[in-house]
């Protein structure tokens, strides 16, 4: 459950009926929309508002208690508000977590001095403070809104998002397993500009894997060998299946031991010279449990990957634009050798990855999850460090799986994204990856609040006729 800080503005000489009414209404509203709230009671400040610096000093004291579990503020404005009140408690709190500035409307009937809120003018006052003390803050779609209408209601859904994904970033690990394929230029990035951001890459060699997979006690297998058989609905080469389930007993004790959040592990061609196996199954299950892991060391976007699965709480795929959809521009084909979640997939197959077989043989590369995508909306995300410009870049946007079938082998789905063309003209344009992630959900509105507004990187987002740029870019 999340947890949201409440702030409800109030100013003397405004209705204290539309403060005491509006607090009751926007509680019940969180409630129903299964959010935790913290604020302050009717016994710690008069109506339980914030209006005076007494009342901001009590708010910030209140917000400290839960620091650790407050993800996100909630400001409501039921009347004009006392903005520099608001505006202490926040900056006195410490907190480092977005803000949602809301106001309610007035009714057209009842603009006489003893019923007017003009939270309408407040919250832009509001916002101007805020704006002097260095707080970032998120806007409602309208300026006013009650709270019961849907429109705030998907606001707030995407400002949780929001405040997940912010959550999920900060104090990141993630860890690369084994050296980036030489062959994969493409998957470049910066151990630097991650850290920066406050993302730590924890390294290790394969060869250090390979050790610890001897080491790990014969009932850890047979238990991974259990979870594996039932995550696959069916039964495997048993001699494949053993060492899988090693490789992921090893894989998880390091996991564990490092706090990670997230993996990219080499795949291009140690592990299937080496092991006689391919990791997609162990990365697939993996996945599912909400540790993404991407394919080739490919660490942003195993970050890509996770700041999706933040927003949306399910797990995430990372994905090729690999193939055309014969002569629809507004198609294409996702695919990748086997590695998705199987909760992403309509059904699954354990079988042999066929590409990288051709390299190493078929009979070494058993473990890949061969079957196609569940059709619904999905939204993408590609992050990215610009390692000249010293930043973080990404885009973003949503598309939907269809029902069409292709004849192919791997894991495989067609999208159908409005204006693909130009999608694809940029990702050309801008240098990024092949490589982008995937999550069957509508996320991407939070995750550009996030990204954007309280974590500083560039983002495009791409979606239908809301195409934007990146500050000072050019128009693909």
């Amino acid at each position: 459950m999340v947890t949201l800080g409440l702030i409800v503005g109030n100013r003397t000489f405004f209705p204290d009926a539309l403060a005491w009414e509006g607090r009751r209404r926007i509680l019940k509203v969180l409630e129903e929309e299964g959010l935790r709230v913290i604020t302050l009671s009717p016994q710690d400040t008069k109506l339980g508002t914030v209006c005076t610096w007494e009342d901001a000093k009590k708010c910030a004291q209140l917000f400290k208690t839960y620091e650790e579990e407050l993800e996100g503020i909630l400001v409501t404005l039921p009347n004009f508000g006392e903005e520099r009140g608001i505006a202490d408690a926040l900056r006195l709190s410490r907190l480092r977590v977005p803000v949602l500035v809301h106001a309610f409307p007035d009714d057209l009937n009842a603009l006489d001095v003893a019923r007017r809120g003009d939270a309408f003018c407040g919250k832009i006052s509001l916002c101007n403070n805020l704006n002097q003390y260095g707080i970032p803050f998120s806007l409602t779609t309208h300026h006013t809104v009650a709270p019961e209408e849907e429109s705030f209601r998907r606001d707030l859904r995407s400002f949780v998002q929001a405040c997940q994904v912010v959550k999920g970033f900060r104090n990141l690990r993630i860890g690369a397993i084994g050296a980036r394929p030489g062959a994969f230029q493409a998957v470049r990035f910066s151990e630097k500009i991650l850290e920066h951001h406050g993302i730590t890459v924890e390294t290790v060699d394969l060869s250090e894997i390979f050790a610890a997979m001897e080491r790990v006690s014969t009932q850890s297998v047979r238990e991974k060998k259990a979870e594996i058989l039932a995550y696959c609905g069916g039964v495997g080469l048993e001699e494949k299946l053993t060492t899988m389930a090693s490789f992921a007993v090893a894989i998880e004790d390091w996991i564990r031991e490092h706090e990670l959040k997230a993996t990219a592990i080499q795949c291009w061609t140690s592990l299937e010279e080496n092991l006689g196996v391919a990791p997609c199954l162990v990365m697939s299950l993996l996945g599912d449990k909400l540790l993404p892991s991407a394919c080739e060391v490919d660490v942003t976007g195993a970050l890509s990957m996770h700041l999706l699965s933040c927003a949306s709480q399910r797990p995430s795929a990372l994905v090729d634009w690999n193939n055309n959809f014969g002569h629809d521009l507004e198609k294409c084909i996702l695919f990748h050798c086997g590695n998705y979640p199987r909760s992403l997939m309509e059904k699954m197959q354990l079988h042999y990855a066929d590409v990288i077989g051709t390299v190493t043989g078929v009979d070494n590369a058993y473990g890949s999850c061969r079957g196609n995508l569940k059709p619904g909306p999905f939204s993408f995300l590609r992050v990215t460090s610009d390692d000249t410009a010293g930043v973080l870049r990404a885009y973003l946007g949503r598309g939907e799986i269809t029902e069409d079938v292709v004849h192919t082998f791997g894991a495989w789905g067609v999208a159908h994204i409005p204006h693909l063309q130009e999608l694809l003209r940029f990702i050309c344009q801008r240098g990024f990856e092949h490589h982008v992630a995937i999550n069957l959900a509508e996320v991407d509105q939070g995750v550009r609040e996030a990204l954007e507004t309280y974590l500083g990187i560039e983002v495009y987002r791409f979606e239908g006729s809301d195409r934007r740029t990146f500050a000072g870019g050019i128009t693909p």
